[in-house]
């Protein structure tokens, strides 16, 4: 089996594909890569299209031009610690209120009680100050793209702990969105005033949790309308039980999870007072441990009740299923999304949930170790999977590198959902120990084409040469930063430079928007829309920030609608269990739909 990495200079072949030796190619084009072409071509470009190597992008970063100047401190010194390795994540919010997406971003620092900057490995020079930052969005500049400025001081944010992840949410209910930040250390909670400014609520509100956290998700899990908490917990390492771990050739390297004691998730219920109920016992929660990394959140199983889904790393996955309020039992063995389809466990990173197929229920896709393959687990639409990694074509070229950060979401607006991954290694590269890198994880990102619902194949490397580039891909949000209906990534590297990518050609496509407003549920992850029009079959779609890896990403559905123009009508299954149905509503704009005002 062999991975063909195609030469920029080379139009014959489009994709990486899973199987052949050199030479093996395809006979023709994808269709959807031929839309592609034919979506670039009317952006205006005069280039030799897509059999140039000088191809229009799909994706193209403006990070610095965006104003987003920003570099991860992993603090590594040396020692190889553990958690050098693990973060960041990055997170998409609209904490202004002002209809456009501003970005935090959770920092690193250095390691060490006794070091010195002198001790860095990788020296950092021009960095803004210490800790996590908070860049709002300004709007457009003269090229129509947004421009992003520092505000963390003026917010009063100071998070200068050891950041992993972020998980966005209403803790008030009172329309302002809040930050829950995990650590290695402390956690924080982060409360919106609403005029621009951020109060720590982190020990009044019961959340002050030290131990070594990863993904967070918001969500109303009682249905009572305010927002409870999922943490993820990862293991028992401290600096002060740092060991050395060893390589199959004796080399020292970074230790993996199996070098420590897993710890249990915590779950929390909101009081509806700004104040958390740990139920982490109570609720079933806490009967397991486990290495959690990835954590998503829907009904899987279609019986009404919000279920959870994690991703652990080296262990058995979970699938918490609830059977009462705030009451789960673990029913991922059973589901057929604890392990993989050989029954082995594989490193769990970045979780999405998404209805690639369009059968009206939701698929599960996580991302893996280098020499595993990430798995895509396909619903029966009553919580049972079957693993379809290697058919969906998903899986074999995904073995040489280590994923985190993945989304499920429409490049081109075609109504079938694609799926991006950031690449990073945990453990170091032979080849680049030996040319010298001091920090030899860096890995390039991938992209895959959903080819309705059927099978996936990686995109053409001259359509998409910004994630050509290796980085230590880890945290990523996805959300539509400049409001034209199509979908931009923002990627946070780990030892390495935040990176924006702005999607160029999904917006030629017709599209719709929906900003799904609760009466009392101010926290609606996971609820359900049917988008119904003439000419295309119906979609499925979910409000939903929390998943990815370590990230929170933009709340508001964004649907693909191909080539058809006319009106759409969208379904609610709001959390109460009512449906209500809004109609005639115009293509190419977001519309916010508000409980009790559709039909």
């Amino acid at each position: 089996m062999s991975i063909i990495i195609r030469d920029l200079q080379s139009t014959s072949n489009l994709f990486v594909t899973p199987d052949g030796g050199p030479g093996c190619q395809l006979e023709a084009r994808s269709p959807r890569v031929l839309v592609l072409c034919l979506l670039l071509g009317s952006l205006g470009f005069s280039s030799g299209g897509c059999d140039s190597p000088s191809s229009p992008q799909v994706l193209s970063e403006i990070t610095r031009s965006a104003g987003l100047h920003f570099w991860h401190d992993n603090g590594m010194t040396g020692e190889l610690y553990f958690c050098e390795t693990v973060g960041p994540g990055s997170a998409f919010l609209d904490f202004d209120g002002d209809g456009d997406l501003d970005i935090f971003l959770p920092q690193g620092h250095l390691l060490g009680e006794s070091k010195t900057e002198a001790d860095r490995i990788l020296p950092i020079t021009g960095l803004p100050s210490a800790g996590a930052r908070l860049y709002r969005n300004e709007g457009p500049d003269q090229e129509q793209n947004p421009r992003f400025i520092d505000v963390t001081e003026s917010s009063g944010i100071v998070a200068t702990g050891y950041g992993m992840g972020c998980a966005v949410g209403d803790v008030e209910g009172d329309g302002d969105v809040d930050l829950y930040l995990t650590c290695f250390g402390s956690d924080q909670l982060w409360i919106n005033q609403g005029d621009g400014t951020f109060r720590d609520q982190t020990i009044l509100s019961g959340l002050g949790d030290d131990r070594w956290n990863t993904s967070a998700i918001f969500s109303d899990f009682d249905r009572d309308g305010d927002a409870d908490l999922y943490v993820c917990s990862y293991v028992d390492f401290t600096l002060q039980n740092h060991k050395q771990c060893f390589t199959d050739s004796s080399a020292v390297d970074y230790c993996g999870p199996s070098s420590y004691p897993p710890l249990p998730d915590r779950i929390y219920r909101n009081r509806g007072d700004g104040t958390f109920e740990d139920l982490t016992s109570s609720s079933g929660i806490g009967a397991a441990s486990g290495a959690g990394l990835g954590v998503i959140c829907s009904d899987l199983d279609g019986d009404g009740e919000l279920d959870i889904y994690v991703a652990n790393d080296g262990m058995a996955n979970r699938l918490w299923r609830q059977v009462a309020p705030f009451r789960f039992e673990d029913t991922a063995l059973l589901g057929g999304c604890a392990v993989n389809r050989d029954g082995m466990p594989e490193a769990s990173m970045g979780a999405s949930l998404a209805d690639f197929d369009g059968d009206g229920d939701e698929d599960i896709f996580l991302t893996h170790l280098t020499g595993e393959t990430n798995t895509l687990y396909r619903n029966d639409g009553e919580g049972r999977f079957d693993d379809q990694s290697s058919r969906s074509g998903l899986g074999i070229p995904s073995r040489r590198w280590t994923g985190f950060g993945t989304a499920w979401f429409d490049l081109d607006n075609d109504g079938w959902l694609d799926v991006f991954i950031t690449n990073g290694a945990v453990k170091r590269m032979d080849e680049r120990v030996a040319a010298g890198d001091p920090y030899p994880l860096a890995q390039p990102d991938q992209l895959f084409l959903n080819q309705q619902g059927q099978n996936f194949q990686e995109i053409d490397s001259a359509l998409v040469q910004a994630l050509a580039r290796p980085f230590i891909g880890r945290g990523a949000a996805f959300g539509d930063i400049d409001n034209d209906g199509d979908t931009d990534i923002l990627v946070n590297n780990n030892a390495g430079p935040v990176r924006l990518l702005m999607n160029r050609v999904g917006s030629k496509s017709s599209w719709i928007g929906l900003d799904l407003m609760g009466t009392e549920q101010q926290n609606l992850e996971g609820v359900r829309c049917e988008i119904l029009q003439q000419g295309i079959p119906v979609r499925y779609r979910s409000r939903r920030r929390g998943g990815s890896y370590l990230s929170s990403s933009d709340p508001r559905i964004l649907v693909g609608l191909g080539s058809v123009e006319d009106q759409c009508s969208v379904v609610v299954h709001w959390p109460d269990g009512s449906d209500e149905i809004f109609s005639t509503l115009e293509v190419r704009r977001y519309h916010v739909l508000s409980q009790g005002q559709g039909e």
